[in-house]
């Protein structure tokens, strides 16, 4: 990247403007996100599955309650 001058970017998604619309559609396996989300945790894994994103072990943490 350095060589060819080359530049990589990011920043937050904004994930709350389509939870609302998208979430029920993959929680009932209409829509299939893909590889976004690597770790699926209930929800007294939450803190495991911070731990894991924090450690890069894990993209995105799914919870399903």
């Amino acid at each position: 990247m350095f060589g060819r001058n080359i530049t990589l970017t990011g920043g937050p998604a904004p994930t709350r403007a389509y939870m609302e619309e998208l979430l029920p559609n993959i929680l009932d396996g209409t829509l299939e996100p893909g590889r976004v989300f690597d770790v699926t945790v209930d929800l007294d894994g939450v803190p495991e599955g911070y731990r894991a994103m924090d450690n890069r072990e894990a993209l995105k943490v799914l919870i399903r309650p």
